[in-house]
């Protein structure tokens, strides 16, 4: 392994998934296949590493649902970690630990974490008018507060955000606000909090990332941090007012805890306490690596704002690599829990039983590394048929059958060696270095593929050999082929498990071989003449159509229910009439999408720039909920352009586009047929 001599053990963390909801295959693709595959290599390695995973039990969405179900939070998270936990471990994720948010050894770290930011000045304490709940006596956050947005008028608004234009707000901002608790208007009363400065932290998380991680961090990870830096940090609350979380250990802080953003993180500390009296030396020695797998939506809390805390305590390593991926989405949607668009883990393991290196695979091969990415039943079903089953497997399985078939089932002789065969060898040798080469620098596709490639020298060296042809004449020869086969069957035991675990234990039984050290890759001698091999049984089986059919189905049904709910919830009625003058005030042209981006520390806006015809201006847009900006480029729309600018997180919006709202909250761009030129007028 050619990795960085320096360190002397690995802590291998990933995300927290919220215990609100099952896993689905978008989680899987961003995080956790690719943090398996990274420490069953560091593994075979002898290296010395944990993998810490844990579920994310605290926050205002599970109050939320627990208060729509008439249970409690912990009644939510109880049943949704156990579903979490299981899941992972009949997928094969290999954590040395699973642990939760809401153990007791947690709010112990969490609390003694922040005392000890807090009794060092770390923070600063503001007093603020929040909104408080006369009817059930609590301050409410921003979750528990409803209003209409004054920016678009949309009467579902957040405390935190207006869902439907993207913009963020203060609850203070809210139009008629009023509590999800008792329905009843809340009134401003003053509270304490405390804020962790992350602009006192700008100038070192400056040179610690933009100069010290800029060549091997990924660029979507460094582009992301980059872009928070150069807009300016703010600092960010660190307590809440909420009775369900770690509570706040300083006098003066009753009715408070921990926001969740600050605890979660803290959570790899306190499941490594549970794993090992010796956690200290996997968190505060500088020779441990630390590496984050997350999704790109948690990169600015892993990069940025847990670093920063991490500095501030003082004890703690800071993180190597934070290698973050980007989405995974489905049949060409948005993976999306609330509309159940998702591939469920629980529910793929019932319907294909047997079947988790499949689902391994086709992730890992379209795994969104560095842009988002699409899942398709089809595309699971041929790379299944047409690679496990029709290479790796058929590979393996033919050169089992040839052995038993002409040697008794035991490893023949070799005998003299040809060009090809050492060309092949030689390649042999190859393939376990560059498999590692991709695995250390966390490209897990490219690893994958280079793996596959083995399985293909392989055919490709049976295929071209014939021994079903030579034997009768030349059976040294036969004896020989089938010799390298085995080895390269051998060596695919070897560097599949990372990948394959499932599939590479089948082939170490069949050869009769334990699992190797990966150094032992590029030996090409694991299987002794004489050594006598089990009986041959399919690795991977096809999927037939109706397997799959069953699938499509199952999506299509969703679809068809998200719908017809569409269609029975109700029109939101039709405004007052205005005058025609009112209408003609509005000037508003066809246009074209010339360049999209998200706008940063936002989940809803993208940046647009458009060609009105008239010039080319930005506009800021909610839209990203809907739309990826690579998507929406060329796209035709009607533009707004005497609306008075704004700006939005720092932007001047000079503009609204048209769009479509459905009853359900989703959107459509209001467009002109392809004839209309930029600048026309639409009356």
């Amino acid at each position: 392994m050619n990795d960085k001599p320096e360190f002397k053990r690995y802590t291998v963390t990933s995300a927290l998934p919220y215990a609100n909801g099952p896993i689905h295959i978008g989680h899987l693709a961003g995080v956790y296949v690719p943090a398996d595959i990274y420490v069953r290599f560091l593994r075979m390695n002898g290296a010395d590493v944990i993998f810490i995973g844990g579920s994310d039990e605290h926050g205002v969405p599970i109050t939320i649902k627990a208060l729509q179900q008439g249970v409690s939070p912990q009644d939510i998270v109880d049943k949704y970690h156990g579903i979490i936990k299981k899941s992972f471990e009949d997928f094969g994720i290999s954590f040395d630990i699973y642990s939760r948010t809401s153990n007791p050894v947690h709010h112990e770290t969490a609390s003694a974490f922040f005392l000890k930011m807090y009794e060092a000045g770390q923070f600063i304490e503001k007093i603020s008018d929040q909104y408080y709940d006369e009817a059930t006596g609590q301050f409410l956050a921003d979750r528990y507060i409803t209003g209409t947005c004054p920016h678009c008028g949309s009467e579902k608004a957040y405390g935190d955000q207006c869902e439907k234009c993207g913009t963020s707000l203060n609850a203070t901002d809210l139009i008629e606000p009023k509590s999800v608790l008792s329905g009843n208007k809340p009134v401003l009363r003053e509270t304490r909090h405390w804020f962790l400065p992350l602009d006192a932290y700008e100038p070192w998380l400056r040179e610690w990332i933009l100069e010290g991680h800029k060549d091997d961090w990924k660029i979507n990870v460094y582009g992301q941090c980059k872009s928070w830096i150069d807009q300016g940090l703010q600092p960010r609350a660190v307590t809440r007012d909420l009775d369900w979380g770690v509570k706040v250990p300083v006098k003066g802080a009753e009715g408070k805890v921990l926001y969740v953003w600050f605890d979660a993180p803290i959570g790899y500390i306190s499941a490594t306490r549970e794993l090992t009296p010796d956690w200290e030396k996997y968190w505060k020695d500088p020779g441990s690596k630390l590496v984050h797998f997350i999704g790109k939506d948690n990169i600015v809390f892993h990069c940025i704002i847990f670093p920063a805390m991490l500095k501030a305590e003082g004890t703690y390593i800071l993180p190597d690599n934070v290698p973050a991926n980007e989405f995974l989405n489905l049949e060409g949607d948005k993976i999306s829990t609330s509309r159940n668009w998702a591939v469920w883990l629980h529910e793929y393991l019932e319907a294909f039983p047997g079947k988790q290196d499949v689902l391994r695979y086709v992730l890992t091969s379209a795994a969104p590394e560095t842009k988002d990415n699409d899942f398709t039943w089809k595309d699971f079903q041929t790379r299944n048929n047409s690679e496990l089953v029709a290479i790796l497997g058929n590979f393996i399985n033919r050169t089992m059958v040839l052995t038993h078939k002409y040697f008794e089932g035991k490893v023949p002789e070799i005998a003299a060696l040809t060009d090809y065969d050492n060309a092949t060898m030689e390649e042999m040798r190859q393939i376990p270095g560059r498999i590692a080469v991709s695995i250390q620098g966390y490209r897990f596709r490219e690893a994958l593929a280079e793996m596959m490639n083995l399985a293909r020298l392989g055919n490709k060296y049976l295929t071209d050999n014939e021994p079903w042809k030579v034997f009768s004449s030349d059976p040294d020869r036969v004896g020989t082929v089938l010799n390298i086969s085995l080895q390269i069957c051998a060596q695919l035991s070897i560097v599949a498990e990372p990948f394959l675990p499932f599939s590479a234990a089948k082939i170490r039984k069949t050869l009769n071989l334990p699992l190797f050290s990966w150094d032992e890759a590029i030996k090409l001698n694991w299987l002794p003449a004489g050594h006598v091999l089990d009986q041959p049984a399919l690795l991977f089986e096809k999927i037939e159509d109706p397997a799959i059919q069953e699938q499509v189905k199952k999506l299509l049904d969703t679809k068809l229910a998200n719908e017809a709910a569409q269609s029975k919830t109700p029109m939101k009625p039709g405004k007052e009439a205005i005058q025609f003058e009112d209408f003609a005030k509005m000037d508003i042209r066809a246009g074209t999408i010339l360049e999209a981006e998200k706008v940063p520390k936002t989940d809803k806006l993208l940046k647009l720039k458009i060609d009105t015809g008239l010039d080319q201006r930005t506009v800021v847009s909610g839209i990203a909920k809907f739309f990826n900006p690579e998507e929406i480029i060329g796209k035709r729309v009607c533009i707004l352009v005497n609306l008075d600018p704004r700006k939005l997180k720092g932007i001047e919006s000079q503009g609204m586009i048209l769009m479509a709202e459905n009853p359900d909250g989703t959107l459509f761009f209001v467009t002109t047929d392809e004839g209309s030129v930029n600048g026309a007028d639409i009356k």
